[in-house]
């Protein structure tokens, strides 16, 4: 009797640690599982973009370039972008992100008015994606144009850069590049962390970075 009190006593010890270590492991899964889908659909997404503006670019009138080189202020260019891909994002203008919706960085922190990476609006797209344009005036050919970002989350959390927001640059003739392109590896992953901005994972997953590095 006393050695099967003893076995049992055993069993029961051995089944409380497996079930902890379970109740341990399993937010840390479950949330890899949620990162690795949305860097997937970041991926499809960035693809689908690419293509987007090689069609753009090669079906854009005259006059539409025209009135780009004639808009004054941001406002104007940024509302011109946003009328040439309107439909292939089925971004809808009627129907806004509530107001309190506001991106943050990976580590937390606010993004504030005046920041590079401060969107003045946001719209619905499709699948509920939440895009976001803002206009970069340069004289220069080679400079950045206009900024991108896409929650693939819409409005649910975390909204934050670099985990379910991702953006790119645009640049003259419809090219574009992640957010990150132009940095090294060791800035990437720095900036990935959960101690980083989060703007640059749009590079770092784009080109096979792991989030658990």
């Amino acid at each position: 009797m006393v050695k099967k009190h003893y076995w049992k006593l055993e069993y029961s010890i051995a089944l409380f640690v497996m079930i902890g270590v379970i109740l341990l492991i399993m937010p840390f899964s479950i949330e890899n599982t949620r990162q690795a889908n949305f860097i997937s659909k970041w991926n499809e997404t960035f693809n689908r973009i690419e293509y987007m503006f090689s069609v753009i670019n090669a079906h854009i009138s005259d006059d539409m370039i025209k009135s780009f080189n004639k808009a004054d202020t941001p406002d104007e260019r940024e509302k011109l972008l946003l009328t040439i891909v309107k439909p292939y994002l089925r971004i809808n203008t009627a129907n806004y992100p509530i107001r309190h919706y506001r991106p943050r960085y990976i580590n937390g922190n606010r993004i504030y008015k005046g920041q590079r990476y401060f969107f003045d609006d946001f719209y619905f797209a499709e699948n509920n994606t939440i895009v976001g344009i803002k206009d970069i005036k340069s004289d220069k050919a080679d400079d950045v144009f206009f900024l991108m970002m896409f929650d693939i989350n819409g409005i649910l959390p975390p909204n934050r850069w670099g985990k379910d927001i991702y953006g790119v640059n645009i640049y003259d003739g419809g090219k574009i590049e992640p957010f990150g392109f132009d940095k090294s590896m060791d800035e990437l992953k720095k900036d990935c962390s959960e101690a980083g901005t989060g703007i640059n994972c749009s590079y770092y997953y784009k080109i096979g970075g792991g989030f658990d590095d």
